[in-house]
């Protein structure tokens, strides 16, 4: 297994974390149609929030060899009522993990995913959330990650 080391993301790889981004939407897709309108903004965002000095929003990528981005691990922090047993209230979520296909099964998710984990840890974060695929359940099993009892619901204020 080839594993390059992750590193934490800056603004210029917004539009490839973008692109990764839409690598992962695509592999859930359901048959429904999708446009782009969408990439724009979530660039504008990722250079916005990975600008910050201290950062609630980050990633961790590891390069392609010929240039760009070959996987990523994006997470951010949130601040939420505390309560018993988490008192400061502030958990970790972890989205977009996503490693192209031509790169898959070297590591490179691991390496990021293993990266924002220690990421957060150095932030005082004690709880980190995500929605696991199929897919990468075994490597988030591996990671310590273990299924809740409490399933999610959306709400949809508005179409789009």
């Amino acid at each position: 297994m080839i594993c390059m080391t992750a590193r934490q993301a800056v603004p210029g790889d917004a539009a490839e974390l973008v692109r990764l981004r839409a690598v992962m939407l695509r592999s859930f897709d359901r048959g429904t149609s999708w446009d782009d309108d969408w990439r724009e903004p979530a660039r504008q965002t990722l250079v916005k929030k990975l600008s910050e000095p201290e950062p609630v929003l980050t990633a961790f990528v590891v390069d392609r060899a010929g240039g760009g981005l070959a996987a990523c691990a994006v997470g951010t922090i949130e601040q939420r009522l505390g309560g018993p047993g988490d008192p400061a209230g502030r958990m970790g979520y972890v989205f977009s993990v996503v490693t192209d296909p031509d790169e898959r099964r070297r590591g490179h998710s691991r390496a990021c995913l293993t990266a924002l984990i220690a990421w957060f840890r150095a932030q005082g974060i004690h709880r980190v959330d995500l929605r696991a695929s199929s897919d990468g359940e075994p490597l988030y099993e591996s990671l310590g990650f273990r299924r809740t009892a409490d399933p999610a619901m959306r709400l949809r204020l508005q179409e789009g």
